[in-house]
């Protein structure tokens, strides 16, 4: 009997230390895979755009914040993919650091 209540409680005691450090991180799994679908998808946009599919540009999101570094061949492509990127799901901001890059 002493066993199954010393059982008991060390369950209760993990669950409680599992949750707590969980909800410490501020992060949940959601909010994780959120954080990788967004990039997914924001990649797909770069990848699928015929200004922007040869030039190297980088998408970081975090907690929905999508932040771009990189190059595209004018300010047009930029506010077309800035444009697109926002109308995906989970998208709260965007900060383009995307530079134009001169073609010769």
């Amino acid at each position: 009997m002493k066993r199954v209540v010393y059982l008991t409680v060390l369950v209760i005691f993990g669950l409680a230390v599992f949750l707590g450090s969980t909800a410490l991180a501020g992060e949940t799994a959601g909010e994780y895979i959120d954080d990788a679908t967004i990039h997914t998808q924001t990649t797909a946009i770069v990848v699928k755009d015929p200004d922007t599919h040869y030039l190297k540009i980088d998408a970081t999101v975090t907690k929905g914040d999508v932040v771009l570094t990189g190059f595209v061949n004018s300010r047009e492509t930029e506010e077309r993919l800035v444009a697109k990127i926002r109308e995906i799901k989970g998208v709260k901001s965007i900060k383009s650091f995307l530079k134009v890059e001169e073609r010769k």
